[in-house]
C-alpha cells in the first residue's frame, strides 16, 4: 500500500492548478497483479490541467493507436470513461475535499457520448512534486482493479 501525505487545508486545491503530464498509468487488481487497459494500452501519453476557477480537462492516447483494433469494452466501468480507438477526452468542472484528500469532477463534454453529464471521484495528493491519482474501477470485463496514475507539471 502507497504512503500516503495527509491534505493540508487548501494545499491541494491550490496545489493542482496548472497543466501535468502523464508520467505512468498502472492498474492493479486485488492480488496485486498488473492488468493492462486494452483501450490505452501499458503506457499512453496524456495532458492533464487545473485551473484555478474549477474547470478541468484531460486527454489520453495510446501510445501506438496504429498497432492493433481493440474492441468496444463490454462494460461501462465504474468511475471511468470510456476510450475510443486509442484516446479519450473530457473536459468540466471539479471540487476539492481538502479534508479526505478527493477530488470530484464532472464531465460536461466527452469523447463518448455516454460520459457527458458523469460524476467521478479520485483520491489525489501531491508527492515529491509529482501528482498523484487512485481510483477504484474494473477491467474491461469487469474485474474490480485500482487505477493509479502520476503526473508530472509541465513548467
Amino acid at each position: 500500500m502507497e504512503n500516503a501525505e495527509m491534505p493540508v487545508p487548501g494545499v491541494l486545491s491550490k496545489a493542482l492548478v496548472g497543466t501535468w503530464k502523464l508520467l505512468s498509468r498502472e492498474d492493479y487488481n486485488s492480488k496485486g497483479e498488473r492488468r493492462i487497459d486494452p483501450g490505452l494500452g501499458a503506457d499512453p501519453v496524456a495532458i492533464l490541467f487545473f485551473d484555478g476557477k474549477g474547470n478541468f480537462g484531460a486527454q489520453f492516447m495510446k501510445r501506438n493507436r496504429g498497432s492493433s483494433r481493440e474492441p468496444e469494452a463490454a462494460i461501462l466501468a465504474p468511475n471511468n470513461s470510456r476510450a475510443r480507438g486509442g484516446y479519450d477526452a473530457y473536459f468540466g468542472t471539479y471540487t476539492v475535499d481538502e479534508a479526505t484528500g478527493t477530488v470530484t469532477t464532472r464531465l460536461e463534454g466527452a469523447l463518448s457520448q455516454e460520459n457527458v453529464g458523469q460524476v467521478y471521484q479520485r483520491r489525489m495528493r501531491i508527492e515529491g512534486g509529482a501528482l498523484v491519482i487512485v481510483l477504484d474501477t474494473a477491467t474491461p470485463e469487469g474485474e474490480p482493479i485500482v487505477r493509479t496514475l502520476r503526473w508530472r507539471r509541465e513548467a
